[in-house]
């Protein structure tokens, strides 16, 4: 069985978007994924690119106006 956490970055600026992500990760356990909310533009860019430098593989769900919404899976 798979447990979501889930994390509204909307609003919130770099770096310490990417900051409490990290944070959240570090958290989970095995048979968890993250599923955060994040402004586009900047906040997007900044948490992908950092994301896939920790060697985490995630997944968009909705794309919306002004946010979108991705899985972060814990495979470590």
């Amino acid at each position: 069985m798979t447990f979501l956490k889930y994390l509204d970055l909307k609003s919130v600026p770099c770096p310490l978007n990417v900051v409490k992500i990290k944070l959240a990760l570090e958290k989970l356990s095995k048979n968890e994924q993250l599923i955060v909310e994040l402004d586009k533009g900047e906040p997007e860019e900044m948490v992908l690119k950092n994301l896939k430098e920790m060697g985490y593989f995630y997944e968009q769900i909705n794309e919306y106006e002004k946010f979108l919404k991705i899985k972060i899976l814990n495979e470590n």
